[in-house]
């Protein structure tokens, strides 16, 4: 994510929510794109500091928990930079620029120079970002799929160029008899029952057969991948884009909520701030007095009805607006009572760590400690394909 500063209800709908569930069935890396910022942000990087520390309390006060993820920020893992320019020298420049992504930003930021290598450049430092840690998913939403698909592509691209190592066959051979006599066998059996017949069964087998194996090193296991496929060493796997449902969260003017837009209320907004701004967002047009009926359907207050409200509540507002049994003061009223219920313990866990800096940056040190080993092994498996490993 990229720091922008405190965080707001979209954030949270959106994206904190799923992270929430994540972190409990995946092996989870959560990373602060502070290079990513730079991207747009170049002129302005003194406003990027504060805004790294403020998102990163925010995500441990809605309840990420480093005990279950890795947190970091991406400018401490300098393998993320390194793999980048390793993946640049081989990237056609063509499918940086097809990226649906790139004009649609320039003309939505066209106040902003972003004729930039940075801002072209900057899907395949996401790729980096994604394959050094070897993502099988990455949480997404339908805009962002075309990002995942590049990564893809640059994952193959880069196995079919450097996936060739001598004597592969030999040392995928050596590899398999790793594994015991009867795992040895099932793999060939299973990977013929593939290559001869086409048996996607029997590949599915195989790979599940190879997940489960504990005493063969990482670098083994995908020469395994491989050879069960027909090709070389699989260095990176292709990463999957995992869609997730992240409902579209109005802000105060019914659009979709945006700082950009000057729409949202923050994670931590103070509670009368929240309700000065609930209590002035504008609803019906139509409903110029008291007594005239309205229509929720085009009033932005009922969208926020629809996130936070029971159906209790929202069958009383369509009841009561289109009756003029209820002024749009009275239809604020249950808005105000959800959201600061919802804020409340993420203030008080915010104003815990923000007393705590210490502990918040302990928490990250750990995080780039961790992922940076991972990175590191990656590294050195590239370097070791692409030749520059010098004896």
């Amino acid at each position: 994510m990229r720091p922008t500063g405190q965080l707001h209800l979209g954030h949270y709908h959106g994206v904190l929510k799923n992270w929430l569930k994540l972190q409990n069935e995946y092996e989870c890396f959560f990373f602060v794109a502070d290079w990513h910022a730079l991207t747009t942000e170049y002129e302005n990087p003194q406003i990027i500091p504060a805004n790294v520390w403020d998102m990163v309390i925010d995500w441990l006060a809605v309840g990420i928990n480093p005990g279950s993820a890795k947190l970091f920020i991406q400018s401490r893992i300098p393998e993320h930079a390194e793999l980048h320019l390793l993946l640049s020298m081989c990237t056609p420049l063509s499918w940086l620029e097809r990226v649906p992504s790139y004009k649609d930003m320039q003309e939505k930021l066209s106040n902003r120079d972003l004729t930039t290598y940075g801002f072209l450049g900057y899907p395949l430092l996401q790729t980096a970002d994604i394959i050094i840690y070897k993502a099988g998913y990455v949480p997404v939403g339908e805009d962002q799929v075309a990002h995942v698909e590049l990564s893809r592509e640059v994952a193959r691209r880069f196995n079919f160029l450097y996936g060739r190592e001598p004597g592969f066959e030999e040392k995928a051979e050596k590899a398999a008899g790793k594994m015991g006599k009867k795992n040895n066998r099932l793999y060939h059996e299973l990977r013929m029952a593939y290559q001869e017949q086409g048996d996607t069964v029997a590949l599915d087998k195989a790979r599940a057969l190879l997940e489960a194996q504990q005493n063969i090193s990482l670098g083994d296991k995908e020469r395994l991948f491989g050879y069960l496929e027909g090709g070389g060493k699989i260095i990176f796997p292709e990463p999957q884009s995992l869609l997730t449902h992240a409902p579209k969260m109005p802000g105060l003017d019914g659009q979709k909520m945006s700082k950009s837009y000057g729409n949202t209320i923050s994670l931590r907004e103070e509670p009368n701030r929240v309700e000065a701004k609930i209590r002035t967002m504008p609803t019906d047009p139509a409903r110029v007095r008291r007594k005239d009926p309205g229509d929720p359907d085009k009033c932005p207050v009922w969208s926020l009805h629809q996130v936070y409200s029971s159906d209790e509540v929202k069958n009383w507002v369509q009841k009561g607006c289109r009756s003029a049994a209820i002024g749009c003061l009275d239809c604020k009223k249950p808005l105000i009572e959800a959201i600061l219920k919802e804020q409340a313990p993420i203030r008080e866990r915010a104003l815990e760590y923000q007393e705590d800096r210490d502990t918040v940056r302990g928490i990250i040190a750990e995080g780039c400690e961790a992922a940076r080993s991972v990175a590191r092994d990656t590294l050195e498996e590239v370097r070791e394909a692409m030749c520059l490993n010098y004896p």
